[in-house]
């Protein structure tokens, strides 16, 4: 009989917090729904978890400090705490950086919307034809040994980056991309970087990674600096080895090691290519269709 009572008391206070659930409710709870998963989402890819645990071990020191009434540290930690939302965004100004681009990026990269479909056509074909340049270049330095690292900018403007280096502005052929990181040739040490299927500029120097504890000792500079580069944009990034030989491709922080010239020509199809957006309408139709069988 208690079971029952209980079991009625629980659903009469369920509907009672549905009898007053109103739109603004649920757009409430899907913005915070939102707002957590990426911050889980930011915590696992980034350093913040490092960050938070040695902000814990503050607190707890700083608590035991009160405790035992120690004034020298005491005033030092008040002073610390005082301007706590400062410190944070000092501390966090990486990451929270990285959030705010990620929210102004489009996956589209605004064309769909603005451009008639022929526009998007021509831009990619270009961009295969840019692919295709890559790949071969790519291959023929790898059985060389010649180093490369090339960077194709997508939404998050690599101005800062171009700064660094010498503007080319050229169209991307495999003969300049084998010209540029020609051991001998003065712009060879640096990153190309790619925009809008040209050769923005070359001997570019990019940001290497912080997170020296999850990059393998056997890599070089170059493959730092891909890493690097990756964490803080969405640029994806090509790197042949002076050492091996071997193509790697980054992204979003994460290298993945030791690809063909196929695999690379399938990445960068993957990742630079302007989705059809018939085919994706045409899915959804399906998909709404065997929902009305």
């Amino acid at each position: 009989m208690r079971v029952l009572e209980s079991f009625q008391s629980l659903l009469h206070s369920i509907l009672a917090v549905f009898a007053d659930f109103r739109a603004n409710d649920f757009l409430d709870i899907l913005l915070v729904a939102i707002l957590l998963y990426n911050a889980i989402k930011l915590v696992r890819q980034t350093r913040t978890m490092q960050l938070i645990k040695g902000l814990v071990v503050l607190l707890l020191v700083y608590g035991a400090v009160s405790l035992l009434d120690m004034e020298a540290s005491g005033f030092l930690f008040n002073q610390l705490f005082r301007d706590v939302i400062l410190v944070l965004i000092v501390v966090f100004q990486p990451e929270i950086r990285h959030v705010i681009e990620s929210m102004g990026r489009s996956r589209f990269r605004g064309i769909t919307g603005l451009h008639a479909r022929n526009e998007k056509i021509r831009y990619n074909e270009e961009t295969a034809e840019t692919i295709e340049a890559v790949c071969r270049a790519c291959a023929e330095m790898s059985d060389r040994k010649i180093g490369v690292l090339l960077a194709f900018e997508k939404q998050t403007p690599l101005g800062e980056v171009i700064e660094t280096g010498t503007v080319v502005d050229a169209q991307i052929s495999e003969e300049l991309l084998g010209n540029v990181f020609y051991p001998k040739a003065p712009l060879h040490d640096g990153a190309a970087v790619i925009r809008d299927n040209r050769l923005c500029a070359a001997g570019c120097i990019l940001p290497l990674t912080q997170h020296h504890d999850a990059v393998s000792s056997a890599l070089g500079t170059r493959h730092r600096a891909a890493i690097g580069l990756s964490e803080q944009s969405d640029a994806v990034l090509v790197v042949v080895s002076e050492e091996t030989g071997n193509i790697s491709v980054a992204k979003e922080g994460r290298l993945r090691r030791d690809i063909s010239a196929g695999d690379l020509r399938e990445a960068l199809t993957q990742e630079l290519l302007l989705p059809d957006t018939e085919d994706s309408e045409s899915k959804w139709k399906s998909f709404f269709g065997r929902l009305r069988k």
